[in-house]
Formats: C-alpha cells, sequence, structure tokens
C-alpha cells in the first residue's frame, strides 16, 4: 500500500467550500450588475505573463512579491500580480479597441506575502477601468461605480479616500526633497498606516530626506479640517508648484462631480496621508476603508497615464480601481452582513421514498427545474430520516416526499422547514406554490438567472 499523502494546501491559499462559494458569487454578482450598469465590459488575461510584461511595474516591494519561476522553455515567467498591467499589456496588442474602453475583469492574483488577517498569498480582484480619456470625468466615474458596488452590497459607514501623484509632487518640489525622492516620499508616506506619523518621519530621514523638507512634509501630512478646508490650506502652501495646483484643481473638480453623482459627503475624505505605493500612478488616487473592522483598504486605485505606454510606445491615459473581494468578505462577515438564507443555492430537496418512486422523484425534480427551480434529488441510500437530516445540514429550506398515495393520486408533500408546515397538494400545482413560499418569506430564492450568461440576481421582496 502506498504512504498516504497528508491533505494540505500551500499556505496563504485556500479551499472554499459550497457555503463559501455562495457568498462570494454573491458578491460577485452583486458588483458585476453594478459594473455593467455603468457600461464597464468584461474582459479575462492568462494567469500567467511574461516576466518582462510584470518587472518594474510595482516599485521594488512588487518585484519582491510577484512570483516569478523559469518555465521548461527557459522563459521567465510570473503569477498575475494584479489586473493592472495585464489591461495595459491588452490595449497595447489590440489597438483596434474602441476608446474609451471601460472594461471590468475578475479573475485571481497571487502575491508572495506574508499571510496575515484579510490578507492572502492569492486573492480575487475585481477592477474597472477606463482606458483613453484624460478627463477628470472618468476618474468621477471610477469613484461613482465604487460607491454604488458599496452600497449594493449593503455598506453605508465607508469613506473612499481621495489624493493625487500631482499634489504629493509638489509637497516634494516645494519642500526642497528633489524631484529625484518623489518615490521615496510616496513610499514612506504610503506606509503611515502600518508605522504612524513618527515611522513615516523616521523613514523619510532613512530615505535621505534632508531634516528641513523632512518637517515641511510633516507638516502638510498634518492638515486638518472639512475637505474644503484641507484643499484651501494645501492650495495655499502648493501656490507655487505647477504641478501641485493642477493637482489641487484636478481635486476640486473630482470633489464637483462627486456631488452630481450625489455620492454623500461623509463619504468622501481629502487625506493627503494617501499615496498608494504603486510607481504607475500619474493623478487622482483613491482607496476605501470601512469604519470598523479595522482591515484597511477594501478598496484602491487611480490614475496611471504612462504605464500603457510602455507596451505601445504612446501615452494613452486610463484610470481605475480594484475592489478587495476577500476582505469585503471578511467584513460581512464579521458584522453579519450576508442574508440569513445565504448557505446553499438549493432550494427543493426531492426525496426518494424507495426504489419503486425513483422515476417520479425524477419527474418531480424535472418538473421543479424546468419551472426555474433550483432542486436537488436525493442519490444517496439514507431512508427519509437521513435526507431530512441532510437538507436541514446544507440549509435546503423546502423537501418533498413523494411515496406511493402520492404517486397514485398525482400529487406530493411539500414540507417547509423553516416553519415546520408540511402540505399535500397535486404536482402540477408544485412550482407556483414553491415560487409563493419563497415570496412570503421575502426573497425569491437562490440563483433566478437573468438573460445574461452567468449572472446571478439574488433580490429581496
Amino acid at each position: 500500500m502506498k504512504k498516504k499523502i497528508q491533505p494540505r494546501i500551500y499556505k496563504g491559499t485556500r479551499d472554499f467550500l459550497p457555503e463559501q462559494m455562495v457568498k462570494r458569487n454573491f458578491v460577485i454578482d452583486k458588483i458585476k450588475i453594478v459594473f455593467e450598469r455603468f457600461g464597464f465590459e468584461p474582459l479575462e488575461t492568462p494567469t500567467m505573463e511574461l516576466w518582462e510584461t510584470l518587472s518594474g511595474k510595482y516599485g521594488e516591494e512588487g518585484d519582491r512579491l510577484t512570483y516569478r519561476f523559469t518555465d521548461r522553455g527557459k522563459r521567465e515567467v510570473g503569477l498575475r500580480y494584479d489586473l493592472t498591467v495585464p489591461l495595459s499589456r491588452v490595449v497595447a496588442m489590440y489597438p483596434q479597441i474602441p476608446k474609451p474602453f471601460k472594461r471590468y475583469q475578475i479573475q485571481p492574483v497571487w502575491r508572495a506575502d506574508k499571510p496575515q488577517k484579510g490578507r492572502f498569498r492569492e486573492f480575487y480582484q475585481c477592477d474597472v477601468d477606463i482606458v483613453g480619456s484624460y478627463s477628470v470625468l472618468a476618474d468621477a466615474e471610477i469613484i461613482a461605480v465604487l460607491h454604488e458596488s458599496l452600497r449594493a452590497l449593503g455598506f453605508s459607514k465607508f469613506k473612499i479616500r481621495l489624493n493625487s501623484r500631482k499634489i504629493l509632487r509638489g509637497i516634494t518640489e516645494v519642500s526642497q526633497a528633489g524631484l529625484e525622492k518623489e518615490a521615496d516620499v510616496c513610499r514612506a508616506i504610503d506606509k503611515i498606516d502600518k508605522i504612524g506619523a513618527e515611522g513615516v518621519e523616521a523613514e523619510l530621514l532613512k530615505r535621505e530626506i534632508p531634516r528641513a523638507s523632512t518637517s515641511l512634509i510633516m507638516q502638510f501630512l498634518a492638515l486638518g479640517g472639512t475637505n474644503e478646508e484641507k484643499l484651501d490650506q494645501t492650495a495655499d502652501l502648493l501656490k507655487n508648484s505647477s504641478a501641485g495646483m493642477e493637482g489641487i484643481n484636478e481635486m476640486r473638480e473630482l470633489m464637483k462631480y462627486a456631488q452630481l453623482y450625489e455620492i454623500p459627503v461623509e463619504n468622501l475624505l481629502f487625506d493627503l496621508t494617501l499615496a498608494r505605493g504603486l510607481d504607475y500612478y500619474t493623478g487622482p488616487i483613491f482607496e476605501t476603508i470601512v469604519e470598523e473592522p479595522q482591515i484597511g483598504s477594501i478598496t484602491g486605485g487611480g490614475r496611471y497615464d504612462r504605464l500603457i505606454g510602455l507596451f505601445s510606445g504612446q501615452e494613452q491615459p486610463a484610470t481605475g480601481s480594484s475592489i478587495g473581494l476577500e476582505r469585503i468578505i471578511t467584513v460581512m462577515d464579521e458584522l453579519h452582513m450576508f442574508p440569513d438564507y445565504l448557505k446553499t443555492p438549493v432550494q427543493v430537496l426531492v426525496t426518494v421514498f424507495d426504489s419503486d418512486s425513483i422515476a417520479y422523484s425524477i419527474k418531480v425534480a424535472t418538473l421543479l427545474r424546468k419551472a426555474g427551480i433550483n432542486a436537488d434529488i436525493y442519490t444517496g441510500k439514507s431512508k427519509l430520516r437521513g435526507q431530512f437530516g441532510l437538507a436541514n445540514d446544507k440549509g435546503i429550506p423546502l423537501i418533498i416526499i413523494a411515496g406511493s398515495d402520492e404517486i397514485e393520486s398525482a400529487s406530493v408533500s411539500l414540507k417547509d422547514l423553516r416553519t415546520g408546515k408540511q402540505q399535500t397538494l397535486p404536482l402540477n400545482d408544485l412550482p407556483e406554490t414553491v415560487k409563493s413560499l419563497f415570496h412570503e418569506h421575502h426573497f425569491n430564492g437562490f440563483g433566478k438567472r437573468t438573460g445574461r450568461k452567468h449572472t446571478v440576481v439574488y433580490t429581496a421582496g
């Protein structure tokens, strides 16, 4: 006998059992509906990219955390680190794509990071991007779709933090740190949530930013007040920086559009401590945090007008954001935001009374399925008691029994495990009765299909 293989998985990755997958699909489908409502189109790219595609696009930290290996053909390749660089490659490879190009992409990415709460080595990103527009209106569209997506999932207490790399460049410029130190300044500021203001100050000095420049940078980061007050204070300090003032004007325009999109002011925060560590950002940057639990950002993105040019040879404007699926699910679990019924896509379990009733049970299951009802038929060996136990364990709300009496009268016995009520009714009345029972409980079941392939809509009422 061969030695038993110890069943285990790679640290930082996970198996998703059916109950977890139902929740994941719930979130993905809610987000997809919003993405498509805003005019974004779907895209997928390969798991692996050539190393030359990924290398140098994410800064020193990104290169270190990218899974890199040599294939059998001695080609240097890497696992997808994010979805933005692959998008840039796609746009360069297929110049015939009409612009502006609004795309969404929901696929896994990989990072050789230390696993911790809400952070994994393999995880999904849900990206929305607009390629081909320099207008701040494109950035506002991204902010609006983020806001609408989070609201659709039931979030209300969250803040979309806003800043601009142009403003950060202005801060670097007026502090006289030297524009060659701009990336160092941004990377240091980006760590403020982890190491605090004192840690950022020490990091700036460690990166050989002069002490006088460091002090001025820290003054910027300490500015307070409302969004308008902070913008006014920052504008006053950056009045001699053309890049900084351009960033301020864009931020004012972005705030104006946010009002037109009816985004509540309490959901927006102009935050000079937001830097976004990736090197490819060029303009407005944004990130969303929830007030509780403390889990870090649940969305993040910004404008990157030069990244696509690395592949196409000419600058193409782009802006976008990623929604962190894993962190959102973690937060929704902790805050009990998922509907109580969200345990299985199965609405009805059709039992098998005995071997003589199999044909009738198949007939019942087929009738329900043709009516658009998710029906499972029992294929095991247990008697009725065991079949009831299975329905309870899986959270299946309805169970159907059909013995010799029901078969003879062309009827079924239907039991609602949520209420304990049982009724006998004609087989032809079964589909409508099942649908009415779900409406009575203020939801229409699970996995109701729309006309669009692979889109699942969960509705209330």
